[in-house]
C-alpha cells in the first residue's frame, strides 16, 4: 500500500534564484539552506515519486482558462526562470491515477499534457529536488485569479491525493510551492503581513489547523498570502496536524517559509510567543483587493499582456512599433497610454492584474534593452 512519506512547504521567491543587489543576501541564503535541508530529508526518504503543489502567477493558463486545481500528465515537466532551467521526468502514473482517482473522490481536477512552470515550480526544482533521481508530478492551486478555492477545499484536496496514493504502491513525498506574505504589483508590495506570518507559522507549529481552515480567500488575500492555498494542500495530504519551522525571513517585501510537515520530529523550530489572532491583523472585509477578477472591458488589454509574456518575438516587434502591436489588439487609447507609460500601476488602473502587468513589463523592459532602447524604470 502507498503512503505518503515526506512533506513539506517552501518559499518560492524569484530574488532566490536571480540573486538581485538590493536584496539581503544573508536572508537569501537562510531561505536556501532550509530549502536544502529539505532536500536533504527527500533524499533520506527516497519516494519513488514527488507532488509538487505550486501555482500559476497568471502564466500558464489566464486568459483563456484558470482551473481551481489541475494537474500536469504529460512526459517531462519543463521549467525555466532567470537563466535556471530544469527538465525532469514526470511520474506518468502516478499523475494518471491522480487525475481519475481525485474525480472519483468528488474532486474536480482539470488535468494538462503540459503547462508553463515557472519559478513556483522552478526555485523548489533547483534547491529541494536538486536534481535528484526522483521522478515529480506537478499540480496547479489558483491562488491568484478570483474566485478562489477554499482553505477547506485545499485541505479537502490534499487529504484526496493521500487516499489516492495509499491506494497505489509508490511511496511519495508531496512539497508545496507558496507564500509566505506578499504583494507583488501592488502598491502594497513593501508592506507584508509579517505579524500574521508569525501567526500562521505558530498555529501550523502547534497544531491548530481549524484557524487556517477558517480563513476566507479575501482574507489571504488582505494579508498577501493567497499562496498558503498550496500549504493546505499539503498538510492535508501530509495527515498531521501541525509543522515545524525550518526558516522564517522578513525580507524587504517577503515573508519566506519553510516548514517540514512530515517525518515529524516532535520539535518546534520556534519558542511559544503570546500574540493576538491573526497576529493582530485587522481584516477590512471588503472583497478581494489586491488581486482582482479582471473586468469583461479589461479582456482586449489581458490579452495583449499575456501575448506579450508569452513571445518573445512580439515583444521585439512592440518596443520598435507599440502603435502598430496596440492595434492588433484592439486596444483603447488609454490602454496604450498605460503601456506606453510601462508602469505596473496605470495598467492595474485600467483592469490589468498586477502580477500580469508587472511581469509583462519586466520582460519589456529586457526586450528594450536587447533593442538598445531606455524606457523607464516599471513601477
Amino acid at each position: 500500500m502507498g503512503e505518503i512519506v515526506w512533506a513539506a512547504a517552501t518559499v518560492h521567491a524569484p530574488q532566490l534564484l536571480t540573486r538581485p543587489p538590493q536584496e539581503d543576501s544573508a536572508q537569501l541564503e537562510a531561505s536556501i539552506t532550509a530549502m536544502a535541508e529539505l532536500g536533504q530529508g527527500l533524499e533520506t526518504a527516497s519516494p519513488d515519486a514527488l507532488i509538487i503543489v505550486g501555482l500559476d502567477h497568471v502564466e500558464a493558463f489566464f486568459p483563456g482558462v484558470v482551473p481551481a486545481f489541475a494537474i500536469v500528465t504529460g512526459a517531462r515537466a519543463q521549467a525555466g526562470f532567470a537563466g535556471h532551467a530544469w527538465d525532469l521526468p514526470i511520474h506518468q502514473e502516478l499523475a494518471v491515477a491522480l487525475a481519475d482517482g481525485l474525480i472519483e473522490d468528488g474532486i474536480d481536477i482539470a488535468f494538462t499534457q503540459e503547462a508553463p512552470l515557472g519559478h513556483a515550480f522552478m526555485a523548489p526544482m533547483e534547491y529541494v529536488h536538486g536534481g535528484r533521481s526522483i521522478p515529480i508530478v506537478p499540480i496547479f492551486v489558483n491562488v491568484y485569479m478570483p474566485p478562489l478555492p477554499t482553505t477547506r477545499r485545499a485541505f479537502e484536496v490534499g487529504k484526496a491525493i493521500a487516499r489516492v496514493v495509499a491506494s497505489r504502491p509508490e511511496r511519495v513525498g508531496i512539497l508545496a510551492s507558496g507564500g509566505m506574505s506578499h504583494y507583488p504589483g501592488t502598491h502594497k508590495y513593501f508592506d507584508p503581513a509579517f505579524d500574521f506570518d508569525r501567526w500562521v507559522i505558530q498555529e501550523l507549529e502547534e497544531g491548530r489547523v481549524e484557524s487556517l481552515l477558517d480563513l476566507t480567500g479575501v482574507q489571504l488575500d488582505e494579508t498577501g498570502n493567497t499562496e498558503l492555498l498550496t500549504w493546505l494542500v499539503a498538510l492535508g495530504a501530509s495527515g498531521v496536524r501541525s509543522a515545524e519551522l525550518l526558516s522564517y525571513q522578513p525580507t524587504s517585501h517577503h515573508g519566506h517559509g519553510v516548514m517540514r510537515f512530515l517525518p515529524t520530529k516532535g520539535e518546534r523550530g520556534q519558542a511559544h510567543r503570546e500574540m493576538a489572532e491573526y497576529g493582530g491583523f485587522e481584516f477590512k472585509g471588503e472583497g478581494y483587493q489586491f488581486y482582482k477578477q479582471p473586468t469583461a472591458e479589461a479582456y482586449p488589454l489581458s490579452l495583449a499582456l499575456a501575448a506579450l509574456k508569452r513571445s518573445g518575438e512580439l515583444r521585439a516587434r512592440y518596443v520598435l512599433d507599440i502603435d502598430g502591436v496596440c492595434g492588433e489588439f484592439g486596444l483603447t487609447a488609454d490602454d496604450v497610454t498605460a503601456l506606453k507609460t510601462y508602469s505596473t500601476a496605470a495598467l492595474v488602473a485600467r483592469g490589468a492584474h498586477g502580477i500580469l502587468a508587472l511581469s509583462t513589463l519586466l520582460a519589456l523592459q529586457v526586450s528594450a534593452r536587447d533593442a538598445g532602447i531606455a524606457i523607464a524604470t516599471v513601477a
